[in-house]
């Protein structure tokens, strides 16, 4: 037995003890920042090393400013590419950027002449009350035309309307004004509800109370004169009007003129029993509606806008639609300018009713006509002039044709007046195939990428809207 080894029962593990622990594994070394700095320097003393050996070997007479004079060459080089670059843009884009639609459609306001009728306060309706001494209106109406405005607001005179079955002209006319011209927003509004409630009809289509005095075509218009609007002249554009300075106060959309439209879309309504205005006045009406959508200070009312146009469009009877729609559209192309805004037209008449769309469709035609200065609004010709238009060409004005590729879509595709026509409907699908194909990718002219994405997106509609062989929609 050697001395050195271990007894027997030393050699045997207790089972009662814990496994020995592992040795923890030695811990690399931290990296202070000073050993950082040092392998640093030590990296740059190498460098310059590297640097002096390879000074060696550079070609006699060589020196560093010979490297800073290259240098510069080539930055000079990169310039003047540069400006080669920015030269070739600008003559591929000689224009500025198109302005954003909107015209200027109100201008300076003008006060009205007369705000009340100081006869109100002896109408039958309100005597009938005053004689009645359990209610003792005597001091109260005596204070005059204040007393009658809260009696408005409150609706307390609406109630005396229903219950007295009819409206006296004093009292029509002196709440018409109010709706019309009056500063106070809330008095406006009890004023354009007092006049949606006494224009409605009941069930038999009758109106609810008796009225003699009727909102007319010459208040309606007098008003939005007033308003400051420009469309007033056939063949004035709202925006280079020099009638209007520039820097009035008074400029932009007036106060009251959303009583106007609900107040005009009201009268449209009680066409069965009643028509307020003549189709030459309706005609100037809708003009007006129309030319309202191109003031961008008018954005927040789309809906009442929308529902004044509806209103209209409906208020012409079958005989009378074709020809008042084809005056309307021709007043319409002659006010507006052939830019965004001759789209911010045409689009702003939606809706899927027959009428909506021949209006757009009407409406897209006379801007062509006008365009192409023709006499006559023939869609063949027009149409022979938009396809011969070649987009290869570098004079090629791609804004323009991006106008007409709008136009012409909704000229055919609006109504269905083409669709049957296959001839025109292939010549019109071959040439967008054209627009979409011809004009390149990298073609940055101005305007070019958007003509080509509007021709491939019209192009798919077309494919659609083509009447197909043996009912398959996408047949060629």
């Amino acid at each position: 037995m050697v001395m050195d080894e271990p007894l027997d029962f030393e050699k045997e593990e207790d089972p009662l003890l814990p496994a020995p622990r592992p040795r923890p594994a030695k811990r690399k070394k931290v990296i202070g920042l000073d050993d950082l700095l040092l392998d640093y320097l030590e990296t740059g003393k190498d460098d310059l090393k590297v640097k002096a050996g390879k000074s060696k070997h550079v070609p006699k007479g060589y020196s560093s400013d010979d490297e800073d004079k290259q240098v510069r060459e080539e930055e000079i080089k990169l310039c003047k590419f540069v400006e080669d670059c920015e030269e070739q843009a600008k003559e591929m884009d000689a224009r500025d950027d198109v302005p954003p639609w909107g015209q200027r459609v109100f201008g300076c306001q003008k006060p009205p002449s007369i705000l009340s009728d100081t006869g109100v306060e002896n109408c039958q309706l309100l005597q009938s009350f005053c004689a009645n001494e359990q209610l003792g209106f005597d001091l109260e109406i005596a204070q005059g035309e204040g007393f009658l405005e809260g009696m408005l607001m409150d609706g307390w005179l609406l109630k005396l309307v229903h219950i007295y079955g009819s409206v006296e002209d004093s009292i029509a006319s002196w709440t018409l004004t109010k709706l019309l011209y009056s500063s106070n927003k809330k008095l406006q509004h009890s004023a354009t509800y007092f006049w949606d409630s006494v224009l409605s009809l009941d069930e038999a289509d009758k109106l609810v109370v008796e009225l003699g005095y009727f909102p007319n075509y010459s208040v309606l218009k007098c008003a939005i004169q007033r308003y400051g609007y420009l469309f007033d002249t056939p063949g004035t554009k709202a925006s280079t009007s020099e009638s209007v300075a520039a820097d009035s106060s008074d400029d932009g959309p007036p106060q009251n003129i959303i009583a106007w439209l609900r107040l005009v879309s009201a009268c449209c309504k009680i066409r069965k029993v009643r028509s307020i205005f003549s189709p030459s006045e309706a005609e100037e009406l809708l003009v007006i509606v129309i030319s309202l959508f191109l003031d961008r200070g008018l954005e927040g009312l789309l809906l009442i806008l929308g529902d004044c146009l509806n209103s209209l469009v409906l208020y012409f009877n079958t005989s009378e639609w074709e020809s008042s729609c084809v005056m309307v559209a021709e007043s319409i192309a002659q006010r507006v300018t052939m830019d965004l805004n001759c789209l911010r037209v045409v689009d702003c008449i939606a809706g899927t009713s027959n009428r909506s769309k021949f209006l757009r469709s009407q409406l897209a035609l006379q801007l062509l006509k006008i365009s192409f200065g023709l006499k006559v609004a023939n869609v063949e010709k027009i149409l022979k002039l938009i396809v011969s238009i070649n987009v290869k060409e570098k004079e090629c004005d791609f804004f323009r044709l991006y106008v007409y590729l709008v136009l012409m879509d909704n000229l055919l595709f609006s109504s269905d007046a083409f669709r049957d026509k296959t001839v025109i409907v292939d010549s019109w699908r071959n040439y967008l195939r054209n627009c979409s194909t011809q004009i390149g990718c990298t073609d940055w002219r101005f305007y070019a990428p958007k003509a080509r994405n509007k021709a491939s997106y019209l192009l798919q509609g077309v494919i659609l809207k083509r009447p197909a062989d043996d009912g398959n929609i996408f047949a060629r």
